[in-house]
C-alpha cells in the first residue's frame, strides 16, 4: 500500500485497568508482547509519522460524531495462518459500534493521504500464537474455561509509532477521544 507503513498503526487500547488479565494471558502465549500494548487494530499499516498531525485533524472530526461505547471480551477464537500457525485472540462484543469507527477512520485515513485499498476488517485483540490445530484447540479450551468476560469502556482511538529494532516497541503518539 503506497503512503502508508507498518511502524504506525490506529488502535483502539484498552483502558489500564483492564490490562492485568490480559497481560496475564499474553505473558504466556504472545511473543508480540513487547512490541505491542493490548489493542485492537483498527487501521494497520497506517500514516507515516510526519503526517500524524495532519492526520490527527482529520481523525478527530471522524471521531468528533462517535460516541464512547462498551464491548466485552468474552470469547476467544483463532486465526489460521500458513505453515499451521494459529493466532488466539479474544472476539470484541458487539462487532457493530467498532465496525462503524473503523469504517470512519478508514475513510479519514484515505482524506489524509493514504492509499490502498481496505483489506477485510476482522476485530480482535491478540493474546498468543501456537503451532497446530490439536495445541490451538487445546489452548483455546483452557483460556476460554478460566476466563471471566471483561467488559471495557472505549472513549478514544490512538495513533502508535514504533522506531526500528531494536528499539521497536509502539508508543502512543496522540489519543483521539470520542463522545463523551
Amino acid at each position: 500500500m503506497a503512503g502508508l507503513t507498518h511502524k504506525t498503526a490506529l488502535v483502539v487500547i484498552p483502558p489500564a485497568e483492564s490490562w492485568p488479565p490480559i497481560q496475564a494471558i499474553r505473558a504466556k502465549h504472545d511473543r508480540k508482547m513487547r512490541r505491542w500494548m493490548p489493542h485492537i487494530t483498527l487501521v494497520y499499516p497506517f500514516l507515516p509519522r510526519e503526517q500524524l498531525d495532519t492526520a490527527r485533524r482529520l481523525l478527530a472530526g471522524a471521531c468528533g460524531g462517535i460516541p464512547a461505547f462498551e464491548i466485552q471480551l468474552a470469547e476467544f477464537n483463532t486465526f489460521r495462518h500458513r505453515r499451521d500457525n494459529c493466532t488466539v485472540w479474544f472476539r470484541p462484543e458487539p462487532e457493530e459500534p467498532l465496525v462503524k469507527l473503523q469504517a470512519a477512520l478508514w475513510q479519514a485515513t484515505q482524506e489524509a493521504g493514504g492509499s490502498g485499498t481496505s483489506k477485510p476488517f476482522q476485530l480482535h485483540l491478540s493474546v498468543g500464537q501456537v503451532t497446530g490445530r490439536a495445541k490451538m484447540l487445546a489452548l483455546v479450551d483452557q483460556l476460554q474455561a478460566a476466563w471471566s468476560p471483561l467488559r471495557i469502556r472505549i472513549s478514544s482511538v490512538a495513533m502508535i509509532w514504533r522506531n526500528e529494532p531494536p528499539d521497536d516497541v509502539f508508543r502512543v503518539a496522540v489519543e483521539i477521544p470520542l463522545i463523551e
